[in-house]
């Protein structure tokens, strides 16, 4: 009788999970833009243009004001990911469920006691993608915070470069065209920013800034614009304070990176002193505990 309840439940996981899937790709098949690219010559994702209704949203019980929504938000732009957060909560919540469901199958096809090590690594499976989108903050965290010391490290090399070329006479863009060698990490974003320059500089600019999403790139921006607007001898002792900032915390990243490896090496370190302790010192304790209590 048991059997019999495990099987029912499990291809009614099975089946729940696939309609959930197949509602949920029908219905991220519509998000997909149908619009032309406005810049052929540039790399574009036509994911990014995606963006999920409120009424979609509200449907799963989502919504663009709560803190939920703006906290991912910030993290998405920290990461450099242009995609609309509600599709991204979107495609999490489906996930976690998809993983609820699946683990549910598992669970009844083991109790009906058919091969246990392929159950076994789905449900693991599962559970693994279910802990990744459950703890999405922490992951997207570190990304970001990756990301931001790549993001310095670049925009201090390029803000140098600019600072170099201050007698010069060439124009902002042309200035910015030369750092593109000193570049790695962001240069398809600052590819694209000269791509745009000439059509509207301002809003170029401005989607740069959010493109790269940190502040260190943020302040880079503003500095971007100020020097375009006014290509003055101030704007150029601001930009020798951005580089000093830059500096310093590349000297605190670093000092941060010392630490945390510090720190690991001496926990690594701990693992020999637990296990001498647990050989060597461990037996003399429990027989002098042995012979107290013999006299006792």
């Amino acid at each position: 009788m048991m059997e019999g309840w495990a099987a029912v439940l499990f291809y009614a996981s099975v089946l729940g999970q696939f309609v959930l899937v197949a509602v949920s790709i029908f219905f991220l098949g519509k998000l997909l833009p149908a619009k032309r690219k406005r810049w052929l010559h540039l790399p574009d994702r036509p994911w990014k243009h995606v963006r999920v209704t409120d009424e979609r949203l509200a449907f799963w019980k989502l919504y663009r004001d709560s803190l939920d929504y703006k906290a991912r938000a910030a993290l998405l732009a920290g990461c450099g990911l242009e995609y609309d957060p509600g599709l991204y909560l979107l495609v999490r919540r489906i996930a976690m469920q998809s993983c609820i469901l699946g683990v549910t199958g598992c669970g009844a096809w083991l109790a009906i006691g058919e091969a246990r090590p392929v159950q076994a690594v789905i449900m693991a499976v599962f559970a693994a993608v279910f802990v990744c989108a459950y703890a999405d903050k922490s992951i997207l965290g570190a990304w970001k915070k990756a990301r931001s010391r790549r993001v310095i490290q670049e925009v201090h090399a390029i803000s140098v470069q600019l600072l170099y070329m201050q007698g010069s006479s060439l124009h902002i863009h042309a200035k910015l065209m030369r750092c593109v060698p000193y570049t790695r990490f962001i240069r398809s974003d600052l590819q694209r920013l000269l791509g745009e320059w000439y059509h509207d500089a301002e809003q170029s600019i401005r989607q740069f800034k959010h493109r790269i999403g940190t502040e260190e790139g943020m302040s880079f921006a503003e500095t971007i614009e100020s020097l375009r607007v006014h290509d003055h001898e101030a704007y150029y002792v601001l930009l020798r304070e951005r580089i000093r900032d830059y500096k310093d915390k590349l000297e605190l990243l670093k000092e941060s990176r010392k630490e945390s490896s510090s720190y690991m090496l001496f926990m690594l370190a701990g693992i020999p002193i637990l296990y001498t302790f647990q050989v060597f010192i461990y037996p003399w304790v429990r027989e002098s505990q042995a012979l107290f209590d013999s006299l006792n």
